[in-house]
């Protein structure tokens, strides 16, 4: 991390010559303005604007309709980007750089904007501080990392794709090696950065790699996953390689997830050991499963906010089906982690690589929470191949997930009726964009045969 001081000391000495100042959009992304940094200290620290279409628009930048936020009939007003100087860090990877998130204030008012994802994020971890506890956690991130570079993939029309490597990856040392040129620099970089990297690995796919990054609190670790998330791709176009972190990007491979562990504690100490249970989980944890899994449809449209999020659920891919739990079992969308020892914690993994951490976190909390203010009970875990049964399903689709959304009482209540709307409105928003277009396969399937 940097302080503002330091950084007026790297400005003065010339170290530093640009800033960049971004918010968290609503899809996960990284965006704002690159400031002078003479400018940045001499008062755009205090605060710079945006237009408020930059958390109402989709994937493409597209301005739809349907938003209370913000229309053409309301005009795309501004919104306030005031810089939280507690996240200013440098960015090894860019010559002269530093970057600072980020909150989004009404530009009348200067009150947070509801739905922007670091606001939601925060009602939940100041939920859980209210009733003393700190919500710990870590994400892992998998990609693929391809041969060609974003550039050429686009031209050809993003076909023909072929990853980095011909085989499957998985804990590969001889072909990881092969990769160096790109991983190394984004493990040392991130680190220089000061996020706390832990490894890379190949992954149980062709190309396909896992950056993990230590636990920390919910906050800082949704901010890792969004800054490792736009590292990974500027480093690798660098190096002249695309990389993707679109979750099913051919049908005949397995896809790419971001599980994510959790955990609370209290007073530094977790709150969901207890030594005298046989597996060491305490009440606290066993209801804030039980909440986890009793809401999960609620906020699977965080976790998979995207149509292709759901083409990843398939048996024996390692990828969840059913909203169940189990005990060091990577078939069972929840799974306990370091059961009887201090280190224990439940690892979701449904959210896949798309993912927004900080929206799919703050579902997760608002779960966890309900678990404990219900005083839910857990059922006990599953055992043996969880692919197989039909019970607890994960919503098989963005619309059957954004219908649990929209029906989410618990949600409701917890995030505000205006951030579920306007989620709900983004699921919208994918489906109906999906729905205009046709697509490869129903031509190659029909042209002629149908």
């Amino acid at each position: 991390m940097l302080s503002f001081d330091t950084l007026k000391d790297q400005v003065a000495s010339g170290l530093v010559d640009t800033v960049l100042v971004c918010l968290v959009d609503m899809q996960g992304r990284l965006m704002g303005k690159r400031f002078h940094a003479g400018h940045f200290i001499a008062g755009a620290w205090e605060e710079t604007h945006c237009c408020n279409y930059l958390l109402a628009t989709d994937l493409a930048m597209a301005t739809p309709d349907g938003y209370a936020s913000t229309s053409w009939e309301r005009g795309y007003g501004d919104y306030v980007m005031k810089p939280d100087l507690d996240t200013l860090r440098p960015v090894p990877w860019l010559e002269g750089t530093v970057m600072v998130l980020c909150d989004v204030l009404d530009h009348h008012t200067h009150a947070e904007v509801s739905h922007s994802p670091r606001a939601i994020l925060k009602k939940q971890v100041n939920r859980l501080k209210a009733m003393g506890y700190e919500a710990m956690c870590a994400t892992e991130l998998e990609f693929f990392l391809f041969e060609k570079s974003f550039d050429e993939i686009r031209r050809s029309g993003f076909r023909d794709l072929a990853p980095i490597s011909g085989y499957n990856e998985d804990y590969s040392i001889l072909q990881t090696t092969r990769e160096e040129h790109v991983m190394r620099p984004i493990r040392n970089h991130l680190w220089n950065a000061g996020l706390p990297i832990e490894n890379t690995k190949g992954e149980a796919e062709t190309g396909q790699e896992e950056l993990n990054i230590k636990y920390a609190a919910a906050m800082d670790t949704a901010e890792y996953h969004t800054i490792a998330k736009h590292a990974v791709k500027e480093i690798a176009h660098s190096q002249g390689h695309a990389v993707t972190f679109l979750p099913k990007w051919s049908h005949d491979k397995v896809g790419s997830s971001s599980h994510v562990h959790q955990s609370l504690w209290q007073d530094g100490k977790p709150a969901f050991f207890d030594k005298g249970d046989a597996l060491g989980m305490s009440p606290l944890m066993k209801s804030y499963m039980a909440g986890l899994l009793k809401y999960a449809p609620d906020y699977t449209c965080f976790m998979a906010p995207y149509i292709n999020s759901y083409k990843r659920f398939m048996k024996g891919t390692f990828a969840p089906t059913r909203i169940i739990w189990s005990v060091d079992n990577r078939t069972a969308g929840y799974r306990l982690c370091g059961g009887g020892t201090k280190a224990i914690r439940v690892e979701c993994r449904i959210p896949g690589s798309d993912m927004n951490p900080y929206l799919a976190m703050a579902g997760m909390l608002a779960a966890g929470i309900a678990g404990i203010e219900e005083g839910l009970e857990l059922q006990p875990p599953a055992r043996g191949d969880v692919y197989q049964g039909g019970s607890g399903m994960i919503p098989g689709s963005l619309r059957d997930a954004r219908d649990a959304l929209q029906r989410s009482e618990m949600l409701r209540a917890a995030m505000g009726e205006d951030v579920v709307d306007h989620y709900v409105r983004a699921a919208e928003v994918e489906i109906e964009d999906f729905n205009r277009v046709v697509t490869d396969y129903e031509i190659a399937r029909g042209f002629e045969r149908a």
